[in-house]
Protein backbone atom coordinates (compact mmCIF):
# COMPACT_ATOMS: atom_id res chain seq x y z
CA UNK A 1 0.00 0.00 0.00
CA UNK A 2 1.28 3.49 -0.52
CA UNK A 3 0.38 6.37 1.28
CA UNK A 4 0.47 9.88 -0.97
CA UNK A 5 0.43 13.27 0.32
CA UNK A 6 -0.89 16.12 -2.69
CA UNK A 7 0.40 19.70 -1.18
CA UNK A 8 -0.76 22.95 -2.72
CA UNK A 9 -0.60 26.17 -1.16
CA UNK A 10 -4.32 26.90 -0.07
CA UNK A 11 -5.26 23.06 0.15
CA UNK A 12 -8.28 24.30 -1.79
CA UNK A 13 -8.81 23.53 -4.97
CA UNK A 14 -5.84 20.79 -6.85
CA UNK A 15 -4.40 19.14 -3.84
CA UNK A 16 -8.25 18.48 -2.52
CA UNK A 17 -9.21 17.25 -6.16
CA UNK A 18 -5.92 14.77 -6.28
CA UNK A 19 -6.69 13.56 -3.13
CA UNK A 20 -10.69 12.46 -4.33
CA UNK A 21 -9.51 11.01 -7.50
CA UNK A 22 -6.55 9.44 -5.73
CA UNK A 23 -9.01 7.89 -3.43
CA UNK A 24 -11.11 6.75 -6.23
CA UNK A 25 -8.67 5.48 -8.99
CA UNK A 26 -6.28 3.73 -6.03
CA UNK A 27 -9.36 2.57 -3.88
CA UNK A 28 -7.66 0.44 -1.00
CA UNK A 29 -4.25 0.03 -2.38
CA UNK A 30 -3.24 3.53 -1.49
CA UNK A 31 -3.87 5.66 1.92
CA UNK A 32 -4.43 9.84 0.95
CA UNK A 33 -3.93 12.89 2.03
CA UNK A 34 -3.72 16.31 1.29
CA UNK A 35 -2.39 19.74 2.78
CA UNK A 36 -1.84 22.97 2.08
CA UNK A 37 1.01 25.65 3.82
CA UNK A 38 -1.96 28.10 4.06
CA UNK A 39 -4.93 26.33 4.51
CA UNK A 40 -8.22 28.17 4.02
CA UNK A 41 -11.21 26.03 2.39
CA UNK A 42 -12.35 24.03 -0.01
CA UNK A 43 -13.43 25.63 -3.38
CA UNK A 44 -17.01 25.00 -3.80
CA UNK A 45 -15.90 24.83 -8.00
CA UNK A 46 -13.37 21.95 -7.14
CA UNK A 47 -16.73 20.01 -5.15
CA UNK A 48 -18.60 20.85 -7.98
CA UNK A 49 -15.90 19.76 -10.68
CA UNK A 50 -15.89 16.56 -8.45
CA UNK A 51 -19.47 15.79 -8.23
CA UNK A 52 -19.48 15.66 -12.27
CA UNK A 53 -17.07 12.52 -12.06
CA UNK A 54 -19.61 11.54 -8.89
CA UNK A 55 -16.87 11.89 -6.65
CA UNK A 56 -17.93 13.50 -3.13
CA UNK A 57 -15.43 16.23 -1.81
CA UNK A 58 -18.12 17.65 0.25
CA UNK A 59 -16.82 16.55 3.67
CA UNK A 60 -13.28 17.63 2.64
CA UNK A 61 -11.37 20.35 4.52
CA UNK A 62 -8.81 22.74 4.32
CA UNK A 63 -5.43 20.82 6.26
CA UNK A 64 -2.09 22.55 6.98
CA UNK A 65 0.88 20.60 6.06
CA UNK A 66 2.06 21.06 10.17
CA UNK A 67 -0.92 18.68 10.87
CA UNK A 68 0.84 15.70 8.56
CA UNK A 69 2.90 13.08 10.20
CA UNK A 70 6.22 12.83 7.86
CA UNK A 71 6.22 8.89 8.75
CA UNK A 72 2.82 8.51 7.34
CA UNK A 73 3.72 9.31 3.48
CA UNK A 74 6.11 7.48 1.20
CA UNK A 75 5.13 10.03 -2.05
CA UNK A 76 4.53 13.68 -1.79
CA UNK A 77 3.26 15.28 -4.84
CA UNK A 78 3.32 18.79 -5.31
CA UNK A 79 0.52 20.82 -7.15
CA UNK A 80 1.75 24.57 -7.25
CA UNK A 81 2.63 26.20 -10.68
CA UNK A 82 2.84 29.77 -10.26
CA UNK A 83 3.29 30.09 -5.93
CA UNK A 84 5.94 28.43 -3.90
CA UNK A 85 4.61 25.27 -3.07
CA UNK A 86 4.68 24.19 0.80
CA UNK A 87 7.88 22.14 1.99
CA UNK A 88 7.64 18.89 3.30
CA UNK A 89 10.43 17.11 5.27
CA UNK A 90 11.10 13.71 6.00
CA UNK A 91 11.99 10.63 4.05
CA UNK A 92 9.05 10.32 1.68
CA UNK A 93 9.19 10.46 -2.51
CA UNK A 94 8.87 13.93 -4.55
CA UNK A 95 7.41 14.60 -7.44
CA UNK A 96 6.66 18.07 -8.69
CA UNK A 97 3.15 18.05 -11.21
CA UNK A 98 3.14 21.67 -12.07
CA UNK A 99 -0.53 22.86 -12.47
CA UNK A 100 -1.94 25.91 -12.74
CA UNK A 101 -4.26 27.37 -10.01
CA UNK A 102 -7.98 27.06 -11.26
CA UNK A 103 -8.95 29.91 -8.79
CA UNK A 104 -9.08 33.43 -8.85
CA UNK A 105 -8.66 34.09 -11.97
CA UNK A 106 -12.02 35.62 -13.20
CA UNK A 107 -14.23 35.51 -16.16
CA UNK A 108 -17.74 33.63 -16.29
CA UNK A 109 -19.25 31.11 -14.14
CA UNK A 110 -18.20 28.82 -17.44
CA UNK A 111 -14.66 29.97 -17.70
CA UNK A 112 -14.23 29.30 -13.78
CA UNK A 113 -15.87 25.84 -13.77
CA UNK A 114 -13.94 24.93 -17.24
CA UNK A 115 -10.02 25.61 -15.40
CA UNK A 116 -11.10 23.41 -12.64
CA UNK A 117 -12.05 20.79 -14.83
CA UNK A 118 -8.90 20.92 -17.18
CA UNK A 119 -7.26 20.75 -13.79
CA UNK A 120 -9.09 17.65 -12.41
CA UNK A 121 -8.78 15.99 -16.09
CA UNK A 122 -4.93 16.63 -15.53
CA UNK A 123 -4.87 15.34 -12.34
CA UNK A 124 -6.77 12.42 -13.26
CA UNK A 125 -4.22 11.54 -16.25
CA UNK A 126 -1.56 11.59 -14.08
CA UNK A 127 -2.59 9.35 -11.44
CA UNK A 128 -3.59 7.19 -13.79
CA UNK A 129 -0.28 6.50 -14.88
CA UNK A 130 0.86 6.95 -11.38
CA UNK A 131 -1.40 3.37 -11.07
CA UNK A 132 0.33 1.90 -13.91
CA UNK A 133 3.76 2.72 -12.90
CA UNK A 134 2.97 0.26 -10.41
CA UNK A 135 2.54 2.46 -7.26
CA UNK A 136 -0.76 1.50 -5.72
Amino acid sequence: MIRLLFLCVANSARSQMAEGLARHIFGNAATVQSAGSTPSHVNPLATKAMAEKNIDIDAHRSKSVDTIDPTSVDLVITLCAEEVCPAFLGQAQHRHWALPDPAGQGGTREEEIARFRRVRDEIERRLIELKNEGLG
